[in-house]
């Protein structure tokens, strides 16, 4: 097979021909010209298309397998490594990389491919596209169909006691764009701040900066949000994960959801809900949606990234009837809407039943996973608390005093296991406690038994350098079910 490639040496050069050619495929791996996969030219046809010895390829080949750039297997030839360069993340998910094959990645995110309900969606699409005329494969309006609207608004009302009409329901490309589209608003408006939880979402609060807003680091506990702090900074806008606070799992007490909308009211202010796993938040502690306590001053937001896959990029916002008629404009502006068939396809899941049921599924997944987190947490690391683990993608795990949550992270890492530390979350530089934030959703359950092993060892190995003699916890029965300490 003869391959081409878009590479020169210079003869002239003081750098070998060797070198000149690993730089040279170093950096269109790295800037995306050779994709992952891409087959290579065997080093005798390369020596013959650039006039140079063969050994010259050879060894550039050799090199570059040797750091992971290249993998080459007989029979099959060379080519660019799966892992040889890092995806792009998005605005939100900032020094968010895949991870290589051998890793581990227990970074909070999404959820794994196989719990993606695959054929009920291609029965789905199947069906609208058998069915689709000339509307559906026209032009949709950029807030979205309104048969589809029709379907989130009852949806919505029913799973989550959100008041909304179609015509105040827009579906975005994921929550991405709705957050957009809120910020311009807010600085139309006169903002120039948004409150945000603290802990909380880094790319989040990146995004709100780029958009011309400043994000107000605001404190959590076990609570929620500090409304005497929200109230105290200023800001008429404010960020919240009331069903299950990102990264803590804290949910927003009833107290506390009064004292915000007063707030909201007080300031003539607005609360933008982002309800993006309320899902998997257990019965006994979900509440109603907070819009459902005033929707002229909470903008309700969700997405289908966290239920079923970013890759449909499917979000919607409810909208103060206030908000409604300048976020269209906006939003007309900008694009020509989502995909008409995907939005249909995702209202017929709603309509069949299917999406119910894909949830019930999932939730129970999740909800086991949880628990072998809980387990792990009160067998493994002494002197550690989980906390609000009663819902959430994510354990957040307040660790011993004694342990340093950077080192433990490293020590993690050189098991082949990526997580990250709570101050990766944090947004104002503070002396909280160190803690280890575990996603648990994003793995297979075995893999994720390895990668939890992994975290146990480097705890343990960071207990060593340490010289701490903490001592080991015995896990007692608490009211949940969950024996862990630190559950409520």
């Amino acid at each position: 097979m003869l391959l081409n490639l878009n590479l020169s040496i210079d003869g002239q050069s003081r750098e070998t021909l060797a070198v000149q050619l690993r730089n040279a495929f170093r950096t269109q791996i790295e800037e995306g010209v050779l994709r992952p996969g891409t087959r290579l030219p065997s080093s005798r046809q390369l020596a013959a298309d650039l006039g140079v010895s063969r050994s010259v390829v050879v060894e550039a080949y050799e090199q570059l397998c040797a750091e992971g750039y290249f993998v080459s297997q007989h029979g099959s030839g060379t080519s660019v490594a799966a892992a040889a360069r890092d995806e792009i993340g998005s605005a939100l998910t900032p020094g968010d990389r895949a991870p290589t094959a051998a890793l581990r990645d227990l970074r909070t995110g999404g959820l794994h491919a196989s719990t993606f309900p695959g054929q009920d969606w291609i029965r789905a699409v199947s069906a609208v596209v058998t069915s689709a005329g000339l509307r559906e494969l026209g032009y949709a309006p950029p807030s979205g169909l309104p048969v589809v609207r029709h379907t989130l608004a009852g949806y919505l009302g029913r799973v989550r006691g959100v008041r909304t009409r179609p015509d105040h329901l827009m579906i975005t490309s994921g929550f991405a764009q709705g957050l957009a589209l809120l910020c311009r608003e807010l600085r139309d408006r006169g903002h120039d701040t948004v409150g945000v939880e603290d802990p909380g979402h880094p790319g989040e609060w990146e995004f709100i900066a780029d958009a011309g807003l400043r994000p107000v680091g605001l404190p959590v506990d076990a609570d929620g949000i500090r409304v005497d702090a929200l109230a105290a900074s200023g800001v008429r806008a404010v960020l919240v994960t009331p069903a299950s606070q990102f990264p803590t799992g804290a949910t927003l007490s009833a107290q506390r959801r009064e004292q915000l909308v007063a707030w909201a009211e007080a300031v003539d202010g607005y609360i933008v809900e982002d309800d993006f796993d309320a899902a998997f938040v257990t019965p006994a502690q979900r509440m109603p949606a907070l819009q459902s306590l005033a929707p002229d001053r909470v903008i309700y937001a969700g997405s289908a990234s966290k239920v079923l896959a970013p890759a449909l990029r499917l979000g919607w916002l409810a909208t103060p009837p206030t908000l409604t008629a300048p976020i269209e404009r906006l939003r007309a502006g900008w694009d020509l809407g989502c995909s008409s068939l995907e939005q249909l396809a995702f209202a017929r899941l709603i309509d069949t039943g299917a999406f119910d049921r894909h949830l019930r599924r999932l939730t129970a997944d999740i909800q086991k996973r949880r628990q072998v987190v809980h387990q792990f947490v009160a067998r493994e690391l002494p002197g550690t608390t989980l906390r609000n683990g009663h819902g959430g993608l994510q354990a957040y795990l307040e660790l011993p005093t004694w342990c340093a949550e950077e080192a433990l992270v490293q020590a993690a890492r050189r098991r082949s296991v990526l997580v990250r530390g709570g101050r990766f979350y944090a947004l104002r530089a503070d002396d909280r406690p160190p803690a280890l934030v575990v996603g648990y959703a994003g793995l297979r359950g075995t893999e994720l038994g390895r990668g939890l092993a992994g975290i146990a060892g480097a705890f343990r190995e960071t207990m060593g350098r340490t010289g701490s003699r903490a001592p080991r916890v015995t896990p007692t029965a608490e009211p949940s079910g969950t024996g862990v300490r630190g559950g409520r």
